[in-house]
């Protein structure tokens, strides 16, 4: 390994540094070629043995903010789910409102009767004709990964409302494990070969969750840098998850005495947001 372009992920693992993966991200926040390079160039000139992702991450969203909120803004995605806290409810509306884009007609926070016992389902959703249960793991920190005893645990509640579901004559599809974080290789090789659909930042490679909201272009509304932890919270106890629900809700900035010069820059990073994506 070559120990001078060393980084340590969130995880505690070592890994080399990828200026191709770090590139991508910063094209993906919108920026071009040129800002993208220099931005590059900078990280890499700054590099020593160790240094964390984290704070590579934090320097390349600092350059970004300076040449524009809507670029830091889509940089920081990843941040920006785990800000969907610090219940999951928010995380698993976020869920239901990707299921639905998909086709999915959706209900979250759901009580199904199983054969044993009730069970609370975070996402229940409908397509061609079956049922897809979902349940979501939330966490709020890095290198927390959803290991083995996850999908085991959900397994069998679903199997439970499975049974019930074929007395009643309904035709049951997958159930659903999502989380904002990773997946173990035991939890994945346990999911795959009990038929769970397992879905992660990162996983499956074609289709994770990040790669969902960028082609879906959904995006949340914690992704903002203008608006502090305490509007969020704000925009997020009033069922706000979404940068496009807050755009046709407006109205709530001035709920929280917003100044109209301050408001008028909130909208002007979230319509960049959405549009400039919806351009892509």
């Amino acid at each position: 390994m070559n120990r001078s372009r060393e980084v340590i992920k969130s995880s505690g693992e070592k890994a080399i540094f990828s200026p191709a993966k770090l590139k991508r991200s910063l094209l993906k926040s919108g920026a071009d070629e040129k800002t993208a390079g220099r931005v590059l160039r900078e990280i890499s000139d700054e590099l020593y043995p160790g240094i964390s992702t984290k704070e590579i991450y934090n320097r390349a969203f600092s350059m970004l903010k300076k040449c524009g909120d809507s670029y830091a803004s889509r940089y920081s995605l990843k941040k920006a789910i785990y800000e969907l806290g610090p219940t999951g409810f928010p995380f698993e509306k976020f869920i239901g409102e990707i299921m639905k884009r998909e086709g999915f007609e959706v209900k979250i926070d759901q009580l199904l009767e199983g054969n044993c016992v009730t069970h609370e389902v975070d996402v229940v959703a409908f397509k061609a004709g079956k049922r897809y249960l979902a349940e979501c793991k939330f966490h709020s920190e890095e290198g927390k990964n959803c290991d083995v005893k996850v999908p085991l645990y959900i397994y069998s509640r679903f199997q439970d409302i499975h049974a019930a579901g074929k007395k009643n004559g309904k035709a049951e599809g997958q159930g659903w494990v999502v989380t904002n974080t990773r997946f173990t290789e035991d939890a994945l090789q346990y999911g795959r070969c009990m038929g769970l659909y397992l879905l992660s930042w990162n996983y499956p490679e074609k289709m994770s969750l990040k790669k969902r909201i960028d082609d879906l272009k959904l995006y949340p509304v914690t992704i903002s840098t203008l608006l502090s932890l305490e509007e969020k919270q704000f925009m997020l106890e009033r069922g706000i998850v979404l940068a496009s629900q807050l755009l046709k809700n407006e109205y709530l900035l001035e709920h929280l005495g917003i100044s109209e010069k301050r408001k008028r820059r909130i909208l002007s990073e979230f319509n960049s947001i959405c549009n400039s994506h919806e351009k892509a």
